[in-house]
């Protein structure tokens, strides 16, 4: 299959802490992928180093988008090649209109109209984005964002995150449709493992203090570690690639 992301032992810094020890994964055209771990294990960090957000210090490695280097580019150039991110805890704007950036992400109003449907967000459009916002709302305003964007690659950090069993299965929806699409792929962050019942992800990975462990079936790897913890990965395997 032909590769849509490919991280080539990354390692990151922030400040003199060192993040990410020499990661490499790689996710194909149409693929989803799931990432487990720990609080502060370095998952975030992942996604936002892919996404080129600022803060952040590579001191080795490459990350490469559809065949390209991308290392070197800024977020909004990325962005343009086809990644987009749905952040852990989107930032409350005053003074935009959920409205204005959607109809800037996407000029067909049939669309807007039909996922704002579809996501609950019909009474919300007219509203500064996620101001006053409960946090199932705000994730679907991310979501709503996002697939307006229409990205080849979309980067999930913990998306059901502070969001009820009604607001999961919306979003669940809604997001597996999307990834139907040929060659959508996308990195999901989870901890609830909700999400897992409502996308079709073949793989999973473990990161536990900047490397990754195991990699295997997802529901699987999220049984096991529900029964028994993240350290019991560390037992089992040597940190090893998710190629």
């Amino acid at each position: 299959m032909d590769s849509m992301l490919e991280v080539r032992n990354l390692s990151v810094e922030i400040g003199a802490k060192e993040i990410l020890k020499d990661i490499s994964l790689v996710i194909n055209k149409g693929e989803i992928a799931v990432l487990f771990g720990p609080n502060g294990s370095g998952k975030s960090t992942l996604l936002k180093m892919i996404m080129g957000l600022s803060g952040y210090n590579k001191t080795g490695g490459e990350i490469i988008l559809k065949g390209r280097k991308i290392d070197g580019l800024s977020t909004d150039e990325r962005v343009k090649l086809g990644l987009g991110i749905m952040y852990q805890h989107p930032p409350k704007i005053r003074g935009v209109k959920l409205n204005q950036i959607v109809s800037f992400l996407s000029k067909n109003q049939k669309e807007i109209e039909d996922l704002s449907e579809r996501l609950s967000l019909k009474e919300h459009l007219n509203r500064d984005i996620n101001l006053g916002f409960s946090g199932g709302e705000m994730k679907r305003s991310e979501l709503l964002q996002i697939i307006l964007q229409d990205p080849d690659l979309l980067l999930l950090d913990e998306p059901e995150s502070g969001v009820d069993l009604e607001n999961i299965s919306i979003m669940g929806d809604v997001l597996n449709n999307y990834l139907k699409k040929e060659n959508k792929s996308a990195l999901i962050i989870t901890h609830t493992g909700y999400i897992l019942d409502y996308i079709k992800a073949k793989r999973g990975c473990v990161m536990i203090n900047g490397k990754l462990w195991c990699v295997g079936s997802p529901k699987e790897m999220f049984e096991s570690i529900r029964k028994s913890g993240y350290e019991k990965c560390k037992e089992c395997h040597e940190p090893e690639r998710m190629e």
